[in-house]
C-alpha cells in the first residue's frame, strides 16, 4: 500500500496517459502526453507535481516515498456520465427492450428504494464496484424517493469522490408509488439540491426519467428549477428506442422532434446530458452543437437492449461536433468496467462502417466525459492543479493479455488490446482525491 507523508502528500510511479486535446478533432500525435516513467504527485486531494520521473524525483522532498507500478499503465480515473445506481440488482435482466424491461424489471426494483436503509446498502456497493473498475465520477439517476438521493450522496461524501446525482422525477406512466406532482417533484429536488449540492465534491442533477414519464407541467418545472440554480445539471434520456420515439411523439404532438420536447421546457444547454441519442435527427444534432448540450453514449445497454447503434463519428463531426461522454448505464448496460464499454464503443463504430481509434476510445472514458460534463479543468487529465482522482491498470491482467502484450509494436496497440481484452481484473489502483480508495491486490 502507497505510503504517505505526515503532510499526506502520496507520490506514484510508473507509465503514464493523459489527454491535452480532444483526437477526434486534433491530431493525437499533438493531444496524446505519454510518459513511459512518470511520477505522479498528489497533495492536498490534487496533482502537486506531474513529469518524467527524472524531472519530479529532483523536485521531490527529501523523506516522500514513491510507490512504483510495474508493468502498469496510470490515467485519469474514469468518468461514466450515465448510470442508474438503483439498477445495480436488475442487471442482467433477460430478453426484453426498452419499454417492457422498465415496467417488468426497473420499476418494481425502484419500489424497493421507499426503505432508505435497502438504499444506502445499495450505494455503498454500487460505489465499490465503480472503484473497482476504476471509475470515479459517475452522473447517477436514484429514484423518486429524497431518501434514495441522501442515501446516495451520504456514501459518496464519505468515499470524498466526485460524483453526480438527482431524484428522478415522475408524475406519469409509472407505478403510483413511484409517481410524484410537479410541485412535490420541484420541492423535493430543490430541498435535495440545498443540502447537497457543492457539499464536498458532490454535485446536484435535476432529473426527469423522460419525456413519456413527465407531464409539460413537471418538465416546465424541472427546467425552471435548472435555470434557478446555475451551476447545477439536468440529465435524461433521449432518442433511444424506436418504440419509445413513437410514444413521445403521440404525448407530445405538438413538438417538431423528441430533443424539441426539452428544448422547448428550457432543458437544453450547458450540463444537460441526455442519454443515448441513437436516433437524434441531423437537426437535433445541430441543437445540441448550438445548446453546448451533451449526450452519453451507452454501448452495452444498446446492444443489449435492442435499441439501435449510435453514431459517434456522426455526432462528433467537426462542422458542428457536438459532446459525446461514454456511460455503462448499469443495469440496461451489462458491466461496471470502461475498458468493456471501450470495446463495446468500437464494435458499434465498425457496424456503422467507422472506427474508433485507442486514443479516442480513453479519451472518451477519461477528459471526454470530463468535457461533456463541463468538469475538464477539474477531472479527467491528469496534470497539476487537477483533482487527483487516478486509476492504474495492470498491463498484464490476465494469462492472454499478458501474452499479447508482448507482441504489440506500439503504444496504440497496447491500449487496443486493454480496451478488448481487459476488464475489472486490470485495475490494480484507485485513487480518489490523491488517497488510494481500491487495491486490488490488499
Amino acid at each position: 500500500m502507497p505510503a504517505k507523508t505526515a503532510e499526506g502528500t502520496t507520490a506514484i510511479r510508473g507509465a503514464v496517459l493523459t489527454f491535452t486535446g480532444d483526437p477526434f478533432l486534433e491530431d493525437p500525435a499533438s493531444c496524446v502526453r505519454y510518459e513511459s516513467d512518470a511520477i505522479v504527485v498528489m497533495a492536498d486531494g490534487r496533482v502537486a507535481d506531474f513529469g518524467p520521473a527524472g524531472e519530479v524525483a529532483g523536485r521531490l522532498p527529501a523523506g516522500i516515498p514513491v510507490t512504483r507500478y510495474a508493468d502498469a499503465l496510470i490515467s485519469a480515473g474514469f468518468v461514466d456520465a450515465h448510470v442508474h445506481y438503483p439498477q445495480t440488482e436488475i442487471i442482467a435482466s433477460y430478453g426484453k427492450q426498452l419499454l417492457d424491461w422498465l415496467n417488468d424489471y426497473t420499476f418494481p426494483a425502484e419500489l424497493a428504494f421507499a426503505d432508505t436503509g435497502h438504499a444506502r446498502r445499495v450505494a455503498k456497493f454500487f460505489l465499490q464496484e465503480c472503484l473497482r473498475a476504476g471509475t470515479t465520477t459517475s452522473a447517477v439517476f436514484c429514484t423518486v424517493h429524497p431518501g434514495s438521493v441522501d442515501a446516495f450522496f451520504e456514501e459518496a461524501d464519505a468515499l470524498g469522490m466526485r460524483m453526480l446525482a438527482g431524484k428522478v422525477l415522475m408524475d406519469r406512466n409509472a407505478p403510483e408509488a413511484l409517481r410524484d406532482t410537479p410541485q412535490s417533484g420541484y420541492d423535493d429536488s430543490k430541498a435535495a439540491l440545498l443540502r447537497w449540492h457543492g457539499r464536498g465534491r458532490l454535485l446536484y442533477c435535476v432529473t426527469p426519467r423522460f419525456a413519456a414519464t413527465s407531464t409539460p407541467a413537471q418538465l416546465d418545472a424541472a427546467g425552471a428549477l435548472w435555470r434557478e440554480h446555475p451551476g447545477t445539471y439536468l440529465q435524461s434520456h433521449v432518442a433511444e428506442n424506436r418504440n419509445e420515439i413513437a410514444w413521445v411523439r403521440e404525448l407530445f404532438p405538438d413538438r417538431s422532434a423528441y430533443l424539441d420536447v426539452y428544448d422547448h421546457h428550457g432543458a437544453l444547454g450547458p450540463r444537460a446530458i441526455y442519454g443515448h441519442g441513437i436516433w437524434l435527427s441531423e437537426s437535433e444534432w445541430a441543437r445540441c452543437h448550438e445548446t453546448g448540450t451533451a449526450i452519453a453514449h451507452c454501448p452495452t445497454s444498446n446492444t443489449f437492449l435492442g435499441s439501435g447503434l449510435f453514431k459517434l463519428h456522426e455526432a462528433r463531426k467537426a462542422s458542428r461536433s457536438v459532446r459525446v461522454a461514454l456511460a455503462t448505464d448499469i443495469g440496461g448496460g451489462t458491466r461496471f468496467s470502461m475498458l468493456a464499454t471501450m470495446h463495446e464503443a468500437y464494435k458499434i463504430a465498425q457496424l456503422n462502417g467507422q472506427a474508433l481509434t485507442a486514443a479516442q476510445a480513453f479519451y472518451l472514458a477519461t477528459r471526454g466525459s470530463a468535457h461533456a460534463l463541463y468538469l475538464d479543468d477539474r477531472i479527467g487529465s491528469i496534470a497539476r492543479g487537477m483533482e487527483a482522482d487516478v486509476v492504474v491498470l495492470d498491463l498484464k491482467s490476465t494469462p492472454l493479455i499478458a501474452r499479447r502484450m508482448a507482441h504489440c509494436r506500439d503504444l496504440a496497440e497496447a491500449l487496443f488490446v486493454q480496451m478488448t481484452l481487459g476488464d475489472e481484473r486490470a485495475v490494480r489502483a484507485t485513487y480518489i482525491a490523491g488517497r488510494l480508495a481500491y487495491d486490488r491486490d490488499a
